[in-house]
């Protein structure tokens, strides 16, 4: 059974680490083909499990060698209908992969978590269309059943949690809200944002927060932010205001580019781990709730090192 489902513990207010970019990192760094940007496809052969831990592990002994909890999401960002059937998954296969993503995000934990570093298995939902580009917005029940397929399945694992990444409407996060709700799991809202700051479909990040609470009743355990720089974003965020208490997890992008030169690029933009720390020092210190730190595109285990090490010394 889920181990902390009816509890999260990131809501206590220590600091949780999580991890960085998975996708730019298995690709640029460690040469790995992705096609889709889907690592769930490696859960199929033992190399590419190998590699998933081998992701992973960084990041999980740095939580546990600083005795801070940690946040373990799952390789199943584009492990959805759509994007599975364009690999060759049916259902059924699809179904499988979410499953055994969540059971080797189990045996991780088995081996890192001590009683000072709790570690938090999320099943990692994404968008049914690009992660940059809302293109067509479904309607909210068509968001519901799309995304209950893979919510449905987590909720049959030790998953504890199920964290939608990289969101770009609002229809769309409400319907993962409440395919989570419906199978008592909790959830997490991560939204996108372009360089000025707001949500691709040009809302801004306070409306859509709103809206979000406002249609499920404020279902979602916590909000976050993912895939933008902290320079597109930290000037709307004062940190007093009822909506911004809502944003708990940050995992910004290690690139200041565009999320259209991003893709487009051809290489690998680490930025400065130390300035992106610093920059998350500064949000940490203003805003109240924030709790769940991790990175994005670009971003790898030295980046989440030295959020760690600047955060800490905040504690």
């Amino acid at each position: 059974m889920a181990k902390y489902r009816a509890k999260l513990p990131q809501l206590g207010g220590s600091v949780f680490l999580t991890d960085g970019g998975i996708e730019t990192s298995l690709i640029f760094l460690d040469g790995i083909d992705l096609p889709y940007f889907a690592a769930f496809d490696l859960l199929k052969s033992p190399e590419g499990r190998s590699a998933l831990r081998k992701y992973y592990s960084p990041y999980a002994q740095l939580a546990k060698n600083r005795n801070m909890g940690f946040v373990l999401e799952s390789p199943t960002w584009r492990a959805s209908a759509d994007w599975g059937k364009k690999l060759g998954y049916g259902r059924d296969a699809l179904a499988r992969i979410n499953s055994d993503a969540i059971a080797l995000m189990a045996e991780l934990r088995a081996q890192y978590e001590t009683p000072h570093s709790p570690v938090v298995i999320s099943g990692c939902v994404g968008p049914r269309g690009d992660g940059y580009d809302p293109g067509k917005v479904m309607s909210v029940e068509e968001a519901r059943r799309y995304h209950a397929q893979q919510i449905d399945v987590f909720s049959t694992t030790e998953a504890d949690m199920v964290t939608a990444i990289t969101m770009t409407n609002v229809n769309e996060a409400v319907g993962v809200t409440l395919a989570a709700k419906a199978v008592q799991m909790p959830v997490v809202i991560s939204f996108t944002l372009e360089t000025d700051g707001r949500l691709p479909t040009g809302q801004s990040l306070e409306d859509a927060i709103i809206a979000v609470d406002s249609a499920t009743n404020a279902a979602p355990a916590y909000f976050m932010i993912n895939c933008a720089h902290p320079t597109h974003f930290s000037e709307i965020l004062g940190g007093n205001e009822a909506w911004a208490k809502r944003i708990r997890g940050l995992r910004a992008n290690a690139s200041k580019r565009s999320h259209a030169e991003l893709d487009n690029a051809t290489d690998l933009d680490a930025g400065d781990p130390k300035e992106l720390a610093a920059l998350y020092d500064e949000l940490y210190r203003r805003l109240p709730s924030l709790t769940v730190l991790g990175g994005c595109c670009g971003t790898d285990h030295r980046h989440i090192e030295e959020i760690a090490m600047a955060t800490a010394a905040e504690v």
